[in-house]
């Protein structure tokens, strides 16, 4: 494909977007709970433990309930979810990840209905799941 002069301006137009979002509130306030999640020791702790729980887990639901540590597994990594996502550091970094996400979908969705409001925009993370709606709109319309 050629490049045109308005596909050039289309690609201006993103980057200054991008520009944008990069230095907005809600980036900002996503950068610094990241920040203060990496340097908070307890929160890495939590973490760490996690994500060990998560591999012993994980190697359980390759045999499902016939393996002997099922039900203790499966409750120990309820335990250590729930205490890390307790932690103020990581309740804080996904709040920010959510807002984050939020503003990414409204653009999404702004410039989709710019061109036209018949155009399906997925929202909160939707394009990444089933939803069984064999419409397109991500679950938005309620076929399913």
């Amino acid at each position: 494909m050629l490049a045109t002069m308005e596909v050039v301006d289309v690609l201006d137009r993103s980057e200054g977007i991008g520009q944008l979002i990069l230095g907005s509130d809600v980036y900002e306030e996503f950068n610094q709970a990241k920040q203060d999640l990496e340097e908070n020791e307890e929160a890495q702790k939590l973490i760490h433990n996690f994500n060990k729980m998560k591999d012993q887990y994980e190697e359980v639901q390759r045999f499902g309930r016939y393996h002997p540590d099922y039900s203790s597994i499966t409750k120990k990594i309820r335990s250590v979810k729930r205490e890390m996502d307790m932690h103020e550091c990581v309740a804080r970094y996904k709040r920010a990840e959510r807002n984050v996400q939020k503003l990414l979908d409204d653009i999404s969705q702004s410039l989709a209905y710019s061109v036209s409001e018949q155009i399906k925009v997925p929202r909160n993370g939707m394009v990444f799941t089933d939803t069984g709606c064999s419409c397109g709109s991500g679950g938005g319309c309620g076929c399913s």
